[in-house]
């Protein structure tokens, strides 16, 4: 189901549960990332297990995301920016795509949602959260609650 408006999340989240959904899909975009705690709440109360575009829905509680490492997309650009401050002309810089991507695993919210996570995918995890967060996310900021691996 796809959403364009803040007003169609409830009118989604309707026909999920009218459905029955076997999973939840929270693509990337803006709309998503401005609302993942709404969606991180809805699945937690509706219970299908859902997977996130951005890593900052793993940590409001959501339970996997898989996607562009956002921290490593403000480092591009600030390169960006300092070769334009340094007199390049913004058209002949070249686009980049994303070339990091990470995986990061809620096990606090794999235990309250019920779905065992296989050893063989938390070992591949880039991250893996050990219990809910309460706290949102602060980009560049550890928590001592992580197990990161690189």
């Amino acid at each position: 189901m796809e959403v364009n408006t803040p007003d169609q999340y409830a009118e989604a989240f309707a026909a999920i549960t009218r459905e029955r959904a076997d999973a939840l899909l929270a693509a990337e975009g803006a709309l998503n990332f401005v609302h993942r705690q709404r969606i991180v709440d809805f699945a937690a109360a509706r219970r299908p297990p859902a997977m996130y575009a951005f890593r900052e829905s793993v940590d409001a509680g959501g339970l996997v995301s898989f996607g562009v490492e956002t921290l490593d997309l403000y480092r591009r650009a600030a390169v960006y920016v300092d070769k334009i401050l340094k007199g390049a002309t913004p058209a002949d810089l070249p686009v980049e795509q994303p070339t990091k991507f990470e995986l990061v695993i809620n096990l606090g919210s794999a235990k309250a949602l019920g779905p065992t996570i296989p050893q063989s995918l938390l070992l591949r995890a880039d991250e893996v959260i050990s219990e809910p967060s309460s706290v949102p996310c602060r980009i560049g900021r550890q928590s001592p609650r992580r197990a990161t691996r690189r």
